[in-house]
């Protein structure tokens, strides 16, 4: 296995103050950090105070950046140029940092003139090799004269010093669609230093697209595998750093975002080959899920054809099943109430939890009784507990009561649905991906009554779980409701499950007219169908691989509610579509005054 490289974050990628970025990455675990300059200069402390906090925190500084618009200028301009570097060479050298990043230029008074550009910048290496500096020429997607690292090269080629070589960012030469393996044929020795980003495919200008959107790798659709292993294969040998620029990161709390930036890093390696970590768990399906909230959730799970089958041992929790679906209920009385765990089913738990820890997910502590469980957990972004479970030990840990299911026609859990903070959208998609293999879906938006919803599936086999996000923070007034979220439970016939339910007095939602008026304009659905559609306030979906039928109770408590969905044929999606009907649904039954919790 090749030797693993170093890792490092640029400053910028985080929030708050330089303080504060540097004690989260250095409890992330970086090894370095890019300084970028407007942190120094907001900072009170001066470079060699800096210098030195970096040293008690295990960090050096790897680059300083940026040095813009230095290069093809007029004669005036590169005195000046070179009496601006003279000063940033002198305040690198009291941070201890030895490679300055020189951005291609940008400026109205450079000009077309590679032979000019390479001329001045080895005089400025030359300045930077009198002090044990060196200088990384990076091609910026929206260069002037210079947009291509193939054409930085040529000119870094020309200029023929030493202490000049190359930046290569990722996704100024993704983003532009320039092929990435002649990488390879440059000496790894010219490579100064590699930034690395990813960034979802947007149909946008690439300067807005690099300001607002870039992501940590493995959360957008680059392929940054191959890009770095063309970058490794050419002999590079230095940091391998990350300069995310992101309107959400940089709000984030710093110590969870640099722990996400660092688990990317991570991942990106296990995919080079150089990390060696247990395997993704493949999870079989979902052993339970776990619904913290007071007693409304039993009073609805029973509407919907569960039993209560068994009484934890020691703790105030009970067990509801029926068919494969097992539901784990928290009666504390949360204020908010939530899902509080999901159980994954996995062949290896203590090799799943192992991945885990090693991708920074550590085990979570837990207090067991005699004879109960040792049930190993993990903690998503979010804060939601997953347990990872080899057997049905677990069940032992409640005494039976009894009880047995007539059923409604629930056959197990479909998937959960868990509503994500603003700023924890991407970590949680690239924490499941990462810790436990579940592969992400494109992201999807749509307009909610109170603003837009950004949300998308991660999956793998029949385990499937939804993260959905605002947009933007919500204020008080929109949402009764902060953050819902729900267990959707598979069936075989949801109609029929809708009838058998509401004779049990499940408080259903009921769904406007005017939805299946749109649902018979677009989709032509046979009228008896599209009647026991109306007449169960069923919603209806189809994509090219099959239908998907499902319906939604009353909130269960403070902000949980459940869903029974079916799948016909393939059909892979989780009914988005109707997301905003079944949001208004909600809003409607509470505005008719129906306390939360309590049946139609």
């Amino acid at each position: 296995m090749p030797p693993e490289p170093r890792t490092a974050i640029a400053t910028v990628c985080l929030s708050g103050t330089l303080d504060d970025k540097l004690a989260a990455a250095a409890a992330a675990g970086f090894d370095g950090v890019e300084l970028f300059e407007n942190d120094l200069l907001v900072s009170p402390s001066s470079p060699a105070e800096i210098r030195r906090r970096c040293a008690d925190l295990g960090l050096s500084i790897d680059l300083y950046q940026p040095f813009r618009d230095f290069e093809a200028v007029p004669p005036d301009l590169h005195a000046a140029n070179l009496r601006r570097a003279r000063h940033k060479l002198d305040v690198m050298a009291a941070l201890g940092a030895d490679t300055v990043l020189v951005c291609s230029s940008v400026s109205p008074h450079a000009v077309d003139d590679d032979d000019l550009a390479a001329e001045q910048l080895h005089a400025l290496a030359e300045v930077a090799a009198g002090r044990g500096m060196k200088v990384a020429y990076e091609a910026l997607a929206w260069g002037r004269h210079v947009s291509g690292y193939e054409h930085a090269w040529r000119i870094v080629r020309r200029a023929a010093h030493p202490a000049l070589g190359l930046c290569l960012d990722s996704f100024h030469i993704l983003s532009k669609g320039h092929d990435p393996a002649p990488i390879r044929a440059i000496p790894g020795e010219k490579i100064f230093f590699l930034q690395l980003a990813d960034a979802p495919a947007l149909p946008m200008d690439v300067l807005p697209w690099s300001r607002h959107h870039r992501l940590f790798p493995g959360q957008g659709d680059f392929d940054l595998t191959a890009f770095t292993g063309h970058v490794l294969a050419a002999g590079y040998r230095g940091p391998l750093s990350l300069e995310v620029f992101n309107d959400v990161f940089r709000q984030a709390d710093p110590r969870p975002a640099a722990v996400d930036a660092m688990r990317s890093l991570l991942t990106l390696k296990e995919s080079l080959g150089l990390l060696d970590l247990p395997p993704a768990p493949a999870p079989a399906g979902h052993a339970f899920a776990e619904v913290v909230t007071d007693p409304g959730a039993g009073r609805v799970l029973a509407t919907l054809g569960f039993a209560r089958t068994g009484v934890h041992r020691t703790k105030p929790v009970e067990l509801w099943e029926q068919g494969d679906a097992r539901v784990v209920v928290n009666e504390s009385g949360a204020a908010h109430g939530a899902v509080g765990a999901v159980a994954l089913a996995v062949p290896d738990p203590v090799r799943a939890a192992r991945r885990a820890e090693a991708l920074l997910a550590p085990v979570l502590p837990r207090t067991r009784g005699p004879r109960e469980a040792d049930l190993a957990a993990v903690a998503a972004p979010d804060g939601t507990e997953v347990f990872l479970c080899g057997n049905d030990d677990w069940r032992g840990d409640f005494v039976p009561t009894g009880e047995t299911a007539d059923g409604a026609g629930i056959i197990g859990i479909d998937h959960v649905a868990l509503t994500q903070p603003f700023d924890h959208f991407e970590a949680a998609a690239s924490f499941y991906r990462a810790v436990f293999g579940l592969t992400p879906s494109p992201v999807t938006e749509f307009a909610a009554p109170y603003g837009l919803v950004r949300t998308r599936g991660v999956a793998a086999g029949n385990v499937r779980l939804t993260l959905d996000s605002t947009v933007v923070r919500r204020g008080e007034w929109a949402p009764a409701v902060p953050e819902p979220q729900h267990v959707a439970f598979a069936c075989t016939d949801a109609v029929a499950a809708a009838e058998a339910m509401r004779a049990l007095g499940a408080p259903l939602l009921d769904i406007p007219g005017n939805y299946y008026d749109d649902l018979e304009a677009r989709l032509d659905l046979p009228p008896s169908r599209l009647a026991a559609l109306r007449a169960n306030s069923v919603l209806y979906d189809r994509d090219s691989h099959g239908e998907f039928l499902h319906f939604t109770t009353a909130l269960a408590g403070a902000r949980v509610f459940f869903e029974v969905v079916q799948r016909i044929g393939g059909y892979r999606g989780f009914g988005v579509v109707n997301a905003p009907v079944r949001m208004a649904a909600h809003r409607a039954r509470r505005n008719a005054g129906l306390p939360l919790g309590t049946l139609a």
